[in-house]
């Protein structure tokens, strides 16, 4: 049991690295899990010649793995495939305890100035207890070349001489690197006192970059994005940067660990000498429009995606180099000339390590079955650009007439001018429709742009004709494979097909408001000739169904059966469900916030109107009860005062029978016969005369 054990003990190289889910540590990680121990000592064509013989005196090289653990930020249920161990708020005494069972410890503080302390306590612990050691053990320090940010030249006269290992004891960190520095030669310290048992190294690592960017991310998210029309360059933009891609760094660690070098200190760079505003440029001419502007550097700090030690970064100007490296170390290079020259490999990798894939569809189907509604809902899900054939033409003419302004402001003439003038002549001649040959050019140079090219678009309704399909989806490659004739930058992972019956699209048509019907294509008559040309097409051998099938694209089919906004809901759901999760960036926090804010701005404005209509439907309900009670109150009022004045006044109608009317009966009784001059006055006397009482 005990010789077993022994075995597996020496099948791998247990390896510790702190921060293992964060940029640098996890691809070192991912990097060292997948070489064996000792390839780094020979050189690539003798690794081809012996892939599978061990090499002479190290026994070890094709058989020795390394075995990766190491301490996460925080703990998730998913593991990783190249992590055997995760450890997660471990005390120190823990912490050692793992620490004194790992061969070769690293320590990577270039992004994480809060792991020195700890790296600190790290070293110096096991510096401690190397006399408990059962085996040697290696200790790396990736540190950042930031701690050479304010050394002198080496010649004042010619500042261009680059620095070098040899001059890392003259080496003046940026103030805010001190730590750095101070970690550095405690490091180089201990290793020299008993390096047999206890060797030490300090890895001074270049600006990182490759699968995913981490420092200069924000350059190629604004880029691929294309949400700004010139990626800033702050400051002038001419200080040289040392760089190095991740996987090279992690190669560098790995040539450490098998040569075991003689030098304690190691610069890690690649040989290119590119300045902060080369490199943004050609990130820009990579993903975007290629189109830049210098800004203040003052701007930079509005980033918020920067911390204070990124920005310190980007503004080091420092000539480096490493030829320790190329002398004594056997590495396969990534990117040993830096990021210009290899600016298309690093942004395919940027694309795939951040899931930044295009999405294509392309939407067919008769006119007036709704498209553009669904390819509408589909770009806002998916964040995609809309194609549709009309604008782009008309966004074409207008791009080269502002092009044919500005070269004749500058008296030049080119290719746009002439272009600009071809299609103005068709045009003219074709009763202002352009032929397909230039149809097709347009929209083939519109799904080339950077834009489609990054996010991906929605083709709505274009093309309409299987000719139309194979011109503009063919490829300019020479291949018999059918599958390979097209071009695989731009034809269309998705086609959805909606159809509807004729008479559903009539009656939709028909609903549409005049206001969009006038001086379109959906009068009565011109949509008719419109679905009756599409149904001809579709009826032929030759569709355009037919051309995305013969390229194995096989069509998503959706009946359309009335012009119920529900209906078309559940239509895109199913297409989301077809098409899969976004490829884009999730929203940042402030896009988040934002969305946030809004969807509390919709809920509190539906609470208050419904609270609005709650209050209005019980304040009615209010005066209906008050009017109600009112109306019956003033009844019952009219009621007693009906009564009061019929019980008043009988004691007056009886007087007056009694002892008036029968008097003043009389008295008109004569005064219609005498007729009088003055009526009134006689009859006042003759009420005084004849008065019963008097």
């Amino acid at each position: 049991m005990a010789a077993k054990t022994e075995e597996e003990r020496h099948s791998f190289r247990r390896v510790f690295i702190n921060n293992v889910d964060t940029y640098a540590s996890k691809y070192i990680a991912k990097f060292l899990n997948s070489r064996v121990v000792g390839a780094s000592l020979v050189t690539t064509e003798e690794a081809e010649d012996e892939e599978d013989t061990v090499h002479d005196g190290h026994p070890e090289s094709t058989k020795t793995t390394f075995q990766i653990v190491g301490t996460v930020s925080s703990l998730t249920e998913e593991k990783c495939s190249y992590i055997a161990e995760e450890y997660s708020h471990f005390k120190r005494e823990d912490l050692l305890y793992q620490l004194m069972k790992c061969d070769v410890i690293i320590y990577n503080i270039s992004q994480h100035p809060d792991q020195i302390n700890e790296a600190q306590w790290a070293v110096s612990a096991l510096h401690e207890e190397m006399n408990k050691f059962s085996e040697p053990k290696m200790f790396i320090l990736v540190s950042s070349i930031m701690t050479w940010a304010m050394t002198k030249p080496v010649d004042t006269d010619d500042p261009e001489i680059p620095l070098t290992e040899s001059h890392y004891r003259k080496r003046k960190p940026h103030p805010n690197f001190q730590d750095h520095i101070g970690l550095e030669k405690l490091v180089v310290k201990l290793g020299k006192t008993k390096s047999s048992q206890f060797s030490t190294y300090v890895v001074a690592s270049g600006l990182q970059y490759g699968m995913g960017e981490h420092i200069f991310h924000l350059f190629f998210k604004m880029s691929w994005l294309g949400e700004v029309p010139k990626v800033p360059i702050f400051g002038d933009g001419s200080n040289i940067i040392p760089t190095i891609h991740i996987n090279d760094l992690a190669g560098i660690i790995q040539n450490v660990i098998d040569h075991k070098p003689v030098s304690h200190y190691i610069v890690a760079v690649d040989d290119s000498k590119h300045s902060m505003g080369d490199i943004i440029k050609a990130i820009s001419s990579a993903l975007g429009t290629g189109k830049t502007q210098k800004v203040t550097k003052g701007e930079i700090f509005l980033e918020p995606d920067l911390a204070q030690t990124d920005i310190d970064s980007l503004f080091v100007n420092l000539q480096i180099e490493a030829p320790y490296l190329k002398e004594n170390f056997h590495i396969q290079w990534v990117s040993e000339a830096g990021m210009i020259e290899n600016m298309e490999q690093i942004t395919q990798e940027y694309k795939q390590n951040r899931g930044l894939l295009p999405i294509r569809i392309c939407v067919l189907g008769p006119p007036a079955v709704g498209k553009s509604t669904v390819a509408e809902m589909i770009c806002k899900h998916y964040r995609l650009h809309h194609i549709k054939l009309k604008d782009t033409i008309t966004e074409t003419l207008d791009n080269l007439e502002s092009s044919v302004q500005i070269e004749d402001e500058e008296n030049d003439q080119s290719e746009a001018k002439e272009f600009l003038d071809i299609l103005k002549e068709n045009m003219n001649q074709n009763g202002g429709r352009l032929d397909d040959q230039y149809v097709i050019r347009i929209m083939r140079d519109k799904l080339k742009t950077k834009p489609c090219m990054n996010q991906g678009f929605v083709l709505d309704g274009f093309p309409k004709t299987y000719e139309q399909g194979k011109v503009l989806f063919n490829s300019d490659e020479d291949n018999e494979d059918s599958q390979s004739k097209c071009d695989k930058t731009i034809i269309p992972e998705f086609v959805l097909s909606l159809n509807a019956t004729d008479a559903v699209l009539k009656n939709r048509v028909l609903n549409l408001p005049e206001s969009l019907v006038e001086g379109t294509s959906y009068s009565p008559e011109q949509f008719l000739q419109r679905l009756a040309r599409f149904r001809e097409r579709n009826v032929e051998d030759e569709t355009l169904l037919n051309y995305f099938e013969d390229l194995e694209i096989h069509p998503e089919h959706f009946e359309i059966t009335s012009n119920d906004d529900h209906e078309y809901l559940l239509v895109t759901e199913k297409i989301y469900e077809k098409v899969g999760k976004p490829k884009n960036y999730s929203p940042n926090p402030k896009e988040m916030e934002e969305a946030e804010r809004q969807r509390a701005e919709e809920l509190l404005k539906q609470q208050e109107s419904q609270r609005s209509e709650h209050q209005e439907k019980e304040e009615a309900e209010r005066r209906a009860q008050h009017w109600e009670e009112w109306s019956q109150h003033l009844e019952e009022v009219k009621r007693q005062e009906d009564e009061l004045l019929e019980s008043q006044s009988e004691p007056l109608r009886n007087y007056l029978m009694r002892a008036v009317m029968p008097t003043l009966t009389q008295g008109l009784i004569e005064c219609y016969r005498t007729r009088p001059d003055d009526p009134i006055d006689f009859l006042a006397e003759y009420l005084l005369k004849n008065n019963p009482e008097a």
